[in-house]
């Protein structure tokens, strides 16, 4: 697939939590998103797809194992997503929370200075095209409840679950 004359390269991953998508330029990832989820591609469960990736999708595939093994907390890739400043500035507060740890959406809205924006800054979180990259899953309700998740909410209890587990020794994750 190319846009614009410039090469979009695409690797599968399969991960713990289903097939991942990675698509990247030959610079950063563009996208990492769960396949056949409503956000996601639709692919078939058990695709043989001819892989196009790069070594930038070799590299996020590398470190996305290392993530769901629990030897990284933190991804050291480069990547980029196309939004407006609104979004920049979520998305980049959205790499400000820690690994094992969550906010409310309430709060994001506070660190991005506009606690008004509440529903934009959900609107915005769900648009993050780079899941797990940057952690939109660690963003829950107000009242601690499970809500929004374009990789489906079975998923985002398993990745705060896996990061409890491995941030802080926790087994699992009361009330969800």
């Amino acid at each position: 697939m190319q846009t614009n004359s410039i090469p979009i390269f695409k690797e599968y991953y399969r991960s713990p939590l289903g097939i991942i998508e990675i698509k990247a330029d030959s610079e950063s990832v563009l996208s990492v998103l769960f396949a056949n989820s409503w956000k996601g591609p639709e692919i078939d469960e058990d695709p043989a797809p001819a892989d196009t990736g790069n070594e930038i999708t070799a590299d996020c595939r590398q470190q996305l194992t290392e993530y769901f093994e629990g030897k990284r907390q933190v991804f050291e890739i480069a990547f980029r997503q196309t939004g407006t400043l609104f979004q920049d500035k979520v998305w980049n507060a959205l790499l400000d929370i820690p690994f094992g740890t969550t906010i409310s959406y309430l709060e994001l809205s506070r660190r991005i200075g506009n606690t008004k924006a509440i529903r934009a800054v959900g609107t915005t979180n769900g648009k993050n095209q780079l899941c797990i990259i940057v952690p939109c899953h660690r963003v829950i309700g107000a009242n601690g409840s499970l809500v929004g998740y374009g990789g489906e909410l079975w998923r985002k209890k398993w990745l705060l679950e896996h990061e409890a587990r491995y941030g802080r020794g926790v087994q699992t994750l009361g009330g969800w």
